[in-house]
């Protein structure tokens, strides 16, 4: 199967980094490769460097990628490795003028029923984004004890039924397919639960993923390092599906904007705080209806930005 995934908000994203100075933008989340293409073929004086832990998605990217010669490079790593890989490809002698995240699954992990993300397939129960390495969620799931497995369905999905699918899924031991873990679930919720909220499994299945992945965890550091790279003028913007990814967004684009500081609302600050960015927009952009009637899993998305400031007074942001 091929690696075919339908970009969200592409053209607020292109939009978003029209005004950006020339140089890299880097893709921390290349996928298919859809935004990357579309800011190449946009703008002549970009080049990308796209960060993928995926080899599935790293090989299709390669190929769309291909047409751009050396304006593009690829790299298997994982995002919150950001600052290492800048540095290891020399972009330092081109100014960094843009970060963009598109955070989540894509749709090709869920619907390659081998990969074992969804519980519509049975499969082997995997659920890794970088099949070369890292535990799996069966490994998650037969390893981890009752109490901290029934914390983690409470932390990523806030799952009610945290405490009684994680001592169905202990007393059934091994759990080996993403089969056998959605029968557990389904039959360790309540009926009348069952009958609303969609699958009973969706959000386990929600919280393994994102445990096995380190989702949430990454994402602070890699932001970290996303707004200590750009220059001033660069655009860091991040597009989320999960409530818990956009909060860890907003949060981390809020110390951006004012620099931590800690005097009461409406007074000059006294503090020291140093802003780095100014947001571009509060409360980020959300697709049209058009786009959600064309790409239904774009519904959830959400899109922030913010543009770094000059780091020193005088400094030009262009």
């Amino acid at each position: 199967m091929t690696f075919v995934h339908q970009s969200v908000l592409l053209d607020r994203v292109l939009e978003l980094f029209a005004p950006v100075p020339a140089g890299t933008i880097v893709d921390a989340t290349l996928g298919g490769a859809g935004h990357a293409a579309a800011l190449l073929e946009t703008r002549a004086d970009l080049r990308v460097l796209g960060l993928d832990q995926d080899p599935h998605a790293l090989l299709a990217a390669q190929a769309r990628l291909a047409e751009f010669g050396d304006r593009a490079t690829a790299v298997h790593a994982r995002f919150d490795q950001l600052a290492t890989v800048v540095a290891a490809a020399g972009a330092a002698n081109q100014p960094i003028v843009g970060v963009l995240f598109d955070l989540g699954v894509s749709s090709p992990q869920f619907d390659r029923p081998e990969r074992g993300f969804s519980y519509r397939n049975n499969a082997p129960l995997d659920m890794r984004m970088d099949t070369t390495t890292g535990r799996t969620a069966a490994d998650l799931v037969n390893d981890t004890n009752e109490r901290d497995l029934a914390a983690i369905l409470r932390r990523y999905s806030d799952e009610r039924f945290a405490s009684r699918i994680a001592k169905a899924i202990v007393y059934a031991r091994p759990v080996l397919t993403t089969g056998e873990l959605s029968e557990l679930v389904v039959n360790a919720i309540p009926a009348p639960a069952r009958r609303k909220g969609g699958h009973p499994a969706k959000r386990t299945f929600q919280a393994i993923r994102i445990a096995v992945n380190e989702e949430l965890d990454v994402i602070p550091p890699a932001l970290d390092a996303a707004i200590d790279a750009v220059v001033a003028g660069g655009r860091v913007a991040v597009i989320s599906f999960h409530s818990g990814e956009d909060r860890l967004v907003k949060a981390r684009f809020r110390l951006a904007e004012d620099g931590g500081c800690s005097c009461p609302p409406g007074l000059p600050c006294v503090c020291g705080a140093v802003a780095e960015a100014r947001l571009l927009k509060r409360g980020g952009w959300v697709p049209t209806a058009a786009e959600i009637e064309a790409n239904p899993r774009a519904a959830s998305a959400r899109l922030r930005a913010v543009e770094k400031l000059p780091t020193t007074p005088g400094e030009d942001l262009q």
